[in-house]
């Protein structure tokens, strides 16, 4: 199907007013080389430099914010210890796949039924250590096997063959909004995290105050988390974990949820604590700018097998070369 427009007919002086209105720039392009300088006539000259004054004070922003980036990364890479935080030897996680729960529950005890379909390797023979005051990514797809190392650090889950050995509190920001009673206000339930987490009286008293400033939800603290949004959820979660001080802080791809403001927030406050604390940070995420932010040291995971432990850098590089 197709349609015909006709143009209506315009006067002289129409036809002048609308050849104006499509010469004039838009307000909000800001030109690139220095012919594009020159203001177009008739138009206010001093327009354009102030445009032009906006976009260098940002470019000089973003600078200055790179060097300040590099320079705590490069401090915190000094500041680490001797000490092993974590150590991974010979380490297999494997998981059962059963197309049934019965049979899911007799593959606890070893038992193949007919409803077991396979076993696979989430981690396979997986061994390296990490210092006190390292921050590492974990680079790889989707199915490598990088959460399930860090599930396994966080307590969550267990090897099936294989020793680890972590040193030090985990604070860990795997699912922001998971582990939450939606019954609760936003107020009990950091105290409930935080009793979870073995936290004393004296400890809840210091943190609850802290984590609810940074989650900055106003009235809705003290609601049920019912009415919560998800992104409410997230910022409340992520207060929590980074108000316990942690020891080692796990980072699973929480920087990918909420608006940029949230993410911004989050990775200045991870930067102040590496900084102010020297915690060991452990860092997964599909945003290499975040990650090349915080990171000095890079693993890169694929079958649940490492293929490199490097720099970030040259990490990065040799994933890049393998997708």
């Amino acid at each position: 199907m197709s349609f015909k427009v006709e143009q209506e007919e315009k006067t002289p002086a129409a036809a002048q007013e609308a050849h104006e209105q499509e010469s004039a720039p838009a307000e909000e392009s800001i030109p690139e080389t220095a012919e594009a300088v020159q203001p177009a006539e008739g138009q206010d000259a001093r327009k354009r430099p102030k445009a032009e004054s906006a976009k260098a004070r940002r470019r000089k922003a973003q600078r200055e914010r790179a060097k300040i980036l590099a320079a705590a990364r490069q401090l915190h890479a000094e500041r680490v210890s001797d000490e092993i935080a974590i150590r991974f030897e010979h380490v297999t996680k494997t998981y059962h796949l059963c197309s049934n729960d019965m049979s899911r529950v007799l593959s606890v005890f070893g038992v193949k039924s007919k409803g077991y379909v396979d076993a696979i390797n989430a981690n396979d023979d997986l061994s390296f250590e990490i210092r006190k005051g390292e921050a590492v990514a974990f680079l790889g797809l989707n199915g490598a096997g990088k959460s399930t190392a860090l599930k396994m650090i966080c307590g969550v889950t267990h090897p099936t063959s294989g020793e680890l050995t972590v040193n030090g509190r985990v604070s860990a920001l795997l699912e922001l909004s998971a582990g939450f009673d939606k019954k609760l206000t936003g107020r009990e339930n950091i105290k409930l995290r935080g009793q979870i987490l073995g936290l004393s009286s004296e400890e809840l008293e210091e943190i609850i105050p802290q984590a609810i400033e940074f989650a900055d939800l106003g009235k809705y603290i003290d609601q049920p988390m019912r009415s919560y949004s998800s992104g409410m959820r997230a910022r409340l979660g992520f207060a929590l974990a980074v108000s316990v001080r942690p020891e080692i802080l796990v980072v699973d791809e929480a920087l990918s949820v909420g608006d940029a403001k949230f993410r911004k927030r989050c990775i200045r406050r991870i930067r102040e604590i590496m900084m102010d604390q020297n915690v060991t940070l452990l860092f997964v995420t599909h945003s290499s700018s975040a990650a090349k932010a915080l990171c000095s040291r890079g693993i890169v995971l694929e079958k649940g097998r490492k293929l490199y432990d490097g720099s970030y850098e040259e990490a990065s590089r040799f994933y890049q070369e393998r997708i």
